[in-house]
């Protein structure tokens, strides 16, 4: 794992996503959200940080099995993303929904994974 920035004790720092063709979650990581990799070898990319370092990565593996932790990304733009995601060829587990604090939708990758992503507008009013 690539350590430049800062670590916070106890907090989640890294996150490896399974996916069983690299290649494929590669492209698709690459279009939807336009992530970059470092490359370790033909089983392992790191999804790189703009600053520095990286936030996780995509290993080969089996197919993943349902139920795991969820991945949540943010979106300043929840719509365009929406598009973006179908686009690559994700498909749209759950259509943009409100909770308090914001909008999400859930989508799985090709490899199987369902991740999250939201944004603060367009949410539930707390009462």
């Amino acid at each position: 794992m690539s350590g430049t920035g800062e670590h916070t004790h106890h907090g989640i720092d890294y996150v490896e996503i399974t996916a069983d063709d690299v290649g494929r979650a590669r492209a698709f990581y690459e279009q939807a959200f336009g992530w970059s990799f470092n490359e370790y070898g033909p089983g392992y990319l790191g999804i790189r940080k703009p600053t520095g370092g990286e936030y996780g990565g995509l290993c080969q593996g089996e197919r993943p099995q349902a139920g795991g932790p969820l991945v949540v990304l943010f979106s300043e733009d929840l719509e365009a993303t929406l598009e973006s995601v179908r686009r690559a060829g994700g498909s749209i587990v759950q259509e943009p929904f409100a909770f308090p604090g914001g909008r999400r939708f859930h989508f799985k990758d090709p490899s199987g994974n369902e991740l999250a992503v939201w944004t603060t507008q367009g949410g539930l009013d707390i009462v």
